[in-house]
């Protein structure tokens, strides 16, 4: 008699060959599909986003940093150049923690707004998912009983879901690009608060797409803290060198507080 074969599992049910290098385009599409039908059952259409530092930390929780780092200080027999550098950095938190609360009145701010004009479905504030500025936008939103996007990513460090975001709106990503599109592709604001390596990557990102019209609508991009941003990037010395036009600088709009952010926001997206 011949031999009874056992079938083998469903390729869609093998999690092996799912998490295999052969089945990286099928991850990807995923990362597309997946929160396509969630923001469609959600209802979200259009966001706000938030980029800012993970290390920006409430002012209170700053102040307990650097105390902490000053009373490791105090009782060291010899302060290392590592630790005087912890300190510097500590003292620097302390000053930008500012951020944190601008960032989450903002939030409050456009949503209390939205919640209004538009019954919570459109202009949803979005983050990172993460703490920091990215908890802070979320916290906001949570603030004014309104919803908020989390795209957080997989990271080694510094990278968790923050308690504020919505939960059905929760999302955890694996690929770079796949989060930055659902970043851009949704958004019809971009607000970048002081940050790192990442906020820099993003903001890049999202005026290299304006620039060159890969993305057609508008997107107005609010570029919130002057004095660290003038200090950090020097667009008018790029225009001046004819690396941009100074068209491009059109493109950005400084602002210093919550409120002068909320009305040229409000304006624009009116």
């Amino acid at each position: 008699m011949p031999r009874k074969l056992t079938a083998h599992e469903k390729a869609y049910k093998d999690l092996e060959f799912l998490n295999s290098p052969e089945a990286r385009g099928i991850r990807i599409l995923a990362e597309y599909l997946e929160p396509q039908q969630r923001f469609q059952k959600e209802g979200v259409k259009d966001t706000i986003v938030f980029f800012g530092s993970a290390r920006i930390r409430p002012p209170k929780q700053a102040q307990q940093g650097l105390k902490a780092l000053r009373l490791e200080v105090k009782s060291a027999k010899r302060v290392s150049g590592k630790l005087k550098r912890e300190l510097a950095s500590a003292e620097a938190r302390v000053g930008l923690s500012r951020y944190y609360e601008e960032a989450r009145e903002l939030a409050r701010l456009l949503t209390v707004w939205a919640k209004k004009v538009h019954n919570g479905h459109r202009y949803v504030v979005s983050s990172g998912g993460g703490p920091g500025i990215m908890e802070a936008a979320n916290r906001g939103a949570f603030d004014a009983g309104g919803k908020s996007v989390g795209l957080n990513i997989s990271l080694p460090f510094e990278q968790y879901p923050n308690r504020y975001i919505t939960e059905t709106l929760n999302f955890e990503f694996h690929y770079f690009f796949m989060r930055k599109f659902w970043f851009v592709y949704l958004a019809k604001a971009v607000v970048i608060f002081p940050g790192g390596f990442g906020t820099l990557d993003e903001l890049m990102e999202v005026l290299t797409l304006l620039q060159t019209q890969k993305v057609e609508k508008k997107i107005p991009i609010v570029i919130y803290g002057s004095e660290y941003w003038n200090e950090v990037i020097n667009f008018e010395a790029m225009a001046a060198r004819g690396v941009i036009s100074y068209e491009d600088l059109d493109l950005l709009r400084f602002v210093d507080t919550p409120e002068e952010a909320f009305v040229y926001l409000k304006t624009e997206l009116e």
